[in-house]
Parts: C-alpha cells; sequence; structure tokens
C-alpha cells in the first residue's frame, strides 16, 4: 500500500477533520523517526497514516483496532504492518517488539497533545510550540485529560530517545506540515 492508498483508505472511513489531521501528524511524525533510524520512510508514514483508520466507524476497544487489521488483510497488507498498528493498543496483547511499533507508540499520544498544546497558544501555531511549554502542560492533569501521561513517558523511553528530544522531533515534524494540520 502506498501514500495514495493509504490517505484513500483514511478518508474512507474518516470524515472527522481533527481524526484525519491526526492521522497525517503521526505519519509526519512516524516519517521523522524513520529518517533518525535510517529506515524505510515510506513504510513508517503509511503505517502513521493508517494506524487509526477504523477507529471513527469501530471506536471501542472490542473493535480498535481489531476491525482495522481484518480489512487490511483483506487489502493484502502486509502482517508486519498489521502487527505494528495491533501494538498501539495496549489492550490488544501484541507486544511492541520492533523498533518501528515502539515508534508508533511514541508518537501516537504525543502528536494529539501537541496539537491540543498548540490550540491554547494565542498564535495556535504548532511551530510557535517549545518544548519546556509542552513539559508544563504534561504537569497540568486538568489540561488534554484524555491524553496519557505514561504513555508519552514510556514511549520515547522505549526507544531510548530522551523525552525532550522526542518533544523537539515531533513539534519538527507537525512543524513541516504545519499548513496541511491547520497549525
Amino acid at each position: 500500500m502506498d501514500r495514495a492508498e493509504a490517505f484513500a483508505l483514511l478518508n474512507e472511513y474518516t470524515k472527522n477533520p481533527a481524526l484525519i489531521k491526526h492521522a497525517v501528524a503521526v505519519e509526519a511524525a512516524m516519517r521523522a523517526y524513520a529518517r533518525k533510524f535510517r529506515e524505510d520512510e515510506e513504510v513508517w508514514g503509511v503505517i502513521g497514516l493508517i494506524h487509526d483508520f477504523d477507529y471513527e466507524r469501530y471506536p471501542t476497544a472490542a473493535d480498535h483496532p481489531y476491525r482495522g487489521a481484518e480489512i487490511l488483510r483483506s487489502k493484502g497488507v502486509p502482517e508486519d504492518w498489521i502487527r505494528t498498528i495491533m501494538s498501539h493498543a495496549d489492550y490488544t496483547g501484541v507486544p511492541r517488539d520492533t523498533l518501528r511499533a515502539k515508534a508508533l507508540f511514541a508518537v501516537d499520544e504525543l502528536c494529539g497533545f501537541l496539537t491540543a498544546v498548540a490550540l491554547v497558544r494565542p498564535d495556535k501555531k504548532i511551530a510557535s510550540v517549545e518544548v519546556a511549554s509542552v513539559r508544563k502542560k504534561m504537569k497540568q492533569k486538568a489540561f488534554a485529560a484524555q491524553v496519557s501521561r505514561d504513555d508519552m513517558i514510556n514511549g520515547p523511553a522505549a526507544l531510548s530517545v530522551d523525552l525532550d528530544e522526542h518533544i523537539a522531533l515531533v513539534i519538527a515534524a507537525m512543524a513541516s506540515i504545519a499548513t496541511e494540520l491547520g497549525l
């Protein structure tokens, strides 16, 4: 599956613009990590783009990402890609035993959190978000309360990446596509 096919699949199953922007943000962050680790940027990006494609239609833990995995299998998506996607949800029990799976987990929650941080800034621009302000917002339990702080901390730790470096990398990735994200 190439990027165009993945984007079409995402848009077939997802109509909410915020969910589409989240997928595109995760794609950008995954591409940044692929470059950092000298991995296949296209594969990592496509996986990031489709990791939640089924979520709007199947939002429960009983269905997501299981239904998505079935759909991807029917489309001939490689099983290792599907395992990576399955591993981003703790409750599936699929281990994060590859660098790619660890990266997907690490960037997923942070992309959502960074969007929230950018949207409360006066200029609403991701490029003006600073690591220190993200760390400060992480300490505010009421801010973006649905985002797991543990996941945001444990994700980069599993990659052996410093949290501040991780935040900076994802900010830069999202800033590179800020117009597409509306940030």
